[in-house]
């Protein structure tokens, strides 16, 4: 089967997930020109790639008007938030293909209750749960599930950038949580999903889990609606600091593949875990086309679903992208035009994985001082350069470039160090070699990145891996 390849391509988005998935498409053969809205300084420099900055990407009006100005093929959303603000629905309206889900179907990311209404509708399992529109009862549900001594997990039910999550291993810290949530509630805080009937007064606002055991991992499949091919598994690192000490982010590293699920056995996962859910709802009239992220807990039980995002993760799609051996584009067109049929040489075929390229990709989230709170802006960034002289990829994710040129921190997450090795152990000893050339004040990073994987699968560490800089 020949799949269609977008000659000229809009990605809405300014992160680190932005950025690689330009560098990816930007290569492609076929592929003319992509254009992001509204990027960054790193984006700007890849080759074949055009900002906006002015688009702002929550504006749906400015988007569809971006794309009918560029004459684009194919718009792909980003973030979650542009999608919960209904970006890909003023797109659809406009017939303007687009990879990314309606408002409708974004509520399984935006709303954390809705996802388990799903899941449940579909058959698929997930952590025992409750939502709550009031502290108290909640507080009386994590009671009752923390009887046993397990612990909870707190959750804001609508988007909180990764950060909404408290993993407790007492009712007391359960309790302060809640509370904690209950304090934030109200438009841009945790508790409050943007443009979502979840963030209403009088709805559920946190959900209350049963605390799962086991090994996460993030499996993200390419979906049409019906259809869906997996993308290589990944797993992240949530906590800020070493050994998952300190606050939840928004992912501080990622790598692929995963020594306990294999790129095969994760494909295989998208028949019991995307297409039931995908059908159910489509069933329901609101069908999602776009990027299906499902993150689990691989328990002794077997995969369980945490959660489910509508979108490539961030940082897992840095880590994914190097390893793929296929073209991304095509297969990105043809979900958006619901016709996303699983075969072909170059695609997958049901329960089989997409070709990659051998060996493991790590990447090392660099974080801004303050970062997960308030992270400080600013501070001037040196070493990127260097960086990549190495051979190792440098996405940007919170940057911004003075007029003298000088590249300073502009968000919370500001680059992502991305290296190749032979093994896992290898490609985190060198993801952590090159991320020491990189400065700035307060700079936070993981030094302990997978190094219980690298430990399971017996890897030595290489001082070195092969260039990512001319990976297809």
């Amino acid at each position: 089967m020949t799949r269609v390849t977008p000659t000229r391509i809009l990605i809405v988005g300014g992160g680190g997930r932005e950025h690689a998935l330009a560098w990816k498409l930007a290569a492609e053969p076929g592929v003319n020109e992509v254009i992001v809205a509204p990027g960054n300084p790193g984006v700007a420099a890849e080759p074949r790639v055009r900002c906006l900055p002015d688009v702002n990407p929550l504006d749906a009006a400015a988007v569809v008007a971006a794309a009918r100005r560029e004459a684009v093929e194919l718009v792909l959303v980003g973030p979650e938030a542009p999608l919960a603000a209904g970006v890909a629905d003023a797109l659809e309206d406009a017939r303007i293909p687009v990879f990314g889900p309606t408002r409708a179907a974004a509520r399984l990311e935006s709303s954390k209750s809705f996802c388990h209404e799903i899941a449940s509708a579909a058959g698929v399992r997930m952590a025992a749960s409750a939502a709550f529109e009031d502290a108290p009862a909640a507080v009386a549900f994590a009671a009752a599930l923390s009887a046993g001594g397990g612990g909870v997990v707190v959750k804001a039910d609508g988007l909180a950038a990764g950060k909404g999550v408290t993993v407790c291993d007492t009712l007391a810290e359960a309790e302060a949580a809640i509370e904690a949530l209950a304090a934030t509630r109200g438009p841009g805080q945790p508790g409050w999903a943007a443009g979502g009937r979840e963030g209403e007064a009088g709805s559920a606002w946190v959900v209350v889990e049963e605390r799962l055991r086991g090994r996460e991992a993030s499996v993200i499949a390419l979906c049409d609606g019906r259809q869906a091919v997996a993308l290589p598994a990944a797993r992240d690192h949530k906590r800020l600091l070493d050994g998952d000490h300190g606050p939840n982010t928004g992912g501080m590293a990622a790598y692929s593949p995963l020594p306990d699920l294999p790129d095969d056995d994760a494909a295989r996962l998208v028949d019991t875990i995307h297409r039931p859910i995908l059908a159910e709802l489509a069933r329901r009239g609101t069908p999602f086309r776009g990027a299906l992220y499902a993150g689990l807990m691989l328990t002794e039980d077997g995969p369980i679903l945490l959660e489910c995002n509508a979108r490539f993760g961030d940082p897992e799609t840095q880590a994914i992208l190097p390893r793929l051996a296929a073209p991304l584009g095509p297969l990105l067109l043809a979900a958006a035009k619901g016709d996303l049929e699983v075969g072909g040489p170059s695609g997958s075929t049901a329960g089989q994985p997409l070709p990659t390229l051998p060996g493991t990709v790590v990447a090392l989230v660099l974080a801004a001082a303050g970062y997960p709170g308030t992270p400080r802006s600013g501070d001037a960034i040196t070493g990127v350069g260097d960086a990549m002289a190495s051979g190792a990829l440098v996405f940007h994710a919170g940057t911004t470039r003075d007029a003298d040129g000088t590249l300073r921190t502009a968000g919370g997450r500001v680059l992502a160090v991305v290296s190749r090795g032979s093994d896992l152990a290898g490609a985190a000893t060198t993801a952590g070699e090159v991320a020491d050339r990189i400065t700035a004040d307060g700079l936070q990073r993981r030094h302990d990145v997978g190094r219980m994987d690298a430990a399971h699968d017996g890897g030595d560490p290489v001082t070195a891996g092969p260039s990512l800089a001319r990976a297809p």
